[in-house]
């Protein structure tokens, strides 16, 4: 087989280089052509706001912001005094993949292992009993992502054993939804906006990550944590003057599930790769029915699937073999999947032939 251009290979790295739907370029433009209202007191953020609160069944502040990071960055910065500790996975993106965003606003992150990116009553438990008095900071907020960064997803009795316990220990639970999207849509799942609004404190809906050209929306259920908020945004240089924006895209998205939609497609595309995985004999790392998939290769065979896949190496375990991260989006065409499926056999019994 020869080997495919930079240009040519098939891109399954992350989902988010495609750019836009082409509804919600539409819906830009619409709002582009008109006068509107700056700092995201427009009429689509408006709106955009009232469809998701449709959606949860109950009264919350939506805000709109650029991307995850700043998200994170904003609603932690508020909602925690200075002396106060966020508890995350080990895996979590603030611990991870946010150049230490939340420990710059002076906020230390108390890391927990999780065998699979989900945290739990269990695994928290030991965090809090391990800080304790004035010497040591506060744990207060509970952060989680769903779908996680192993592409897990939580169950409503996951998500209730969390909220439940946050309740009774005096922390805040907040989710990270980059990929919430995903986690809504896949097979089994009996988790919806509602559910999740009734359990955590603070949650943000990815935009970025599912169609959009950029934004998230921040959802805070908790009354307590909405009290100056815009300020806390404007503070943080994250108010857009040009709000619609991002409200357009969420008005877009949310007025007749166009949002579901788009992720649906991604987890059908990344179910098949799954398969194509398993009946070529690949092992995977973790069982992930999101739009993440994380085969286990030889690392001579990782190195050679490059020349044709984009794709991210997840992690090196030093036995020869890596985990890599397959990523499809709402964008990804079947027949990359299928190209793959190709691609895969080929090099895999290239591998077996030396």
């Amino acid at each position: 087989m020869e080997i495919a251009t930079d240009n040519a290979r098939i891109s399954l790295r992350n989902d988010y280089s495609e750019g836009a739907h082409p509804r919600l370029l539409q819906a830009l433009a619409v709002a582009s052509a008109e006068v509107n209202r700056g700092y995201g007191l427009d009429v689509h953020s408006a709106r955009a706001a009232a469809l998701i609160r449709d959606r949860l069944g109950r009264d919350a502040d939506v805000h709109f912001l650029a991307g995850g990071t700043q998200t994170n960055l904003v609603a932690l910065a508020a909602f925690l005094r200075p002396h106060e500790a966020v508890i995350a996975p080990a895996s979590g993106h603030i611990a991870m993949h946010e150049t230490g965003a939340i420990e710059a606003s002076g906020h230390k992150v108390l890391t927990v292992a999780t065998p699979d990116g989900k945290l739990s009553p269990a695994l928290i438990r030991p965090c809090i009993d391990a800080h304790h008095g004035e010497h040591m900071v506060k744990p207060r907020l509970v952060y989680i992502s769903n779908s996680t960064e192993w592409g897990t997803v939580y169950s409503a009795e996951e998500l209730q054993a969390l909220g439940g316990f946050c309740r009774d220990h005096g922390l805040l639970l907040y989710v990270d939804g980059a990929r919430l999207a995903s986690a809504l849509t896949t097979d089994g799942n009996d988790v919806d906006l509602a559910l999740l609004a009734g359990q955590a404190d603070a949650f943000y809906i990815g935009g970025t990550k599912n169609g959009a050209l950029l934004g998230e929306a921040l959802v805070i259920v908790n009354p307590v944590l909405r009290t100056d908020f815009r300020h806390i945004i404007k503070q943080r240089g994250a108010m857009l003057a040009k709000g619609m924006v991002v409200g357009a895209q969420f008005e877009a998205l949310f007025e007749d599930g166009l949002y579901f939609v788009l992720a649906t497609h991604a987890n059908a595309m990344a179910a098949r790769l799954r398969e194509i995985l398993q009946r070529a004999g690949v092992p995977l790392a973790v069982d992930s029915p999101s739009n993440q998939v994380f085969p286990v290769l030889p690392d001579a065979v990782v190195e050679r699937l490059r020349s044709f896949v984009e794709f991210e190496t997840w992690e090196r375990r030093g036995d020869g073999t890596t985990v890599i991260r397959l990523m499809t989006s709402w964008a990804t065409p079947e027949s990359d999947i299928e190209a793959f499926a190709a691609v895969l056999a080929h090099v895999l019994a290239e591998s077996q032939d030396r």
